[in-house]
């Protein structure tokens, strides 16, 4: 019984060990743009900033901030891939509205969505 026991422990601590293992191994790079998920679904501010220049990084900044404290949510937008990506976090990206921006996290395929562990500026 004390052997089957000891077993048991120690598959239970290398099943815990794996687990850590593949919850790192998950978190991933993700690049885009900080914008709201009003501009977003467009893939552009141009449809909210008629009239002004809407590839100008202060208007990027000016329009996410704005369709944000009018209830959109902060997402990450590649251009490229045309993909938004929704970020559970909704308070690191408000420093970086309007910018290009990594994102690392692990990805929700279900939800769409970043679990955010950090966002630095693309360089």
């Amino acid at each position: 019984m004390n052997s089957v026991r000891k077993m048991a422990i120690a598959a239970t601590a290398a099943l815990m060990l794996l687990g850590i293992g593949l919850a790192q191994a998950a978190d991933r790079t993700f690049t885009g743009e900080i914008m709201d998920s009003s501009c977003a679904s467009m893939g552009s501010h141009a449809g909210m900033q008629k009239g002004k220049d809407a590839t100008d990084p202060a208007v990027k900044k000016e329009c996410t901030q704005a369709c944000v404290k009018m209830g959109a949510k902060y997402v990450l937008y590649n251009a490229t891939r045309k993909m938004t990506y929704k970020l559970d976090d909704q308070e690191k990206p408000a420093d970086f509205a309007g910018q290009k921006v990594k994102v690392t996290g692990t990805y929700d395929a279900a939800t769409k969505t970043i679990h955010v562990t950090d966002i630095q500026p693309a360089t």
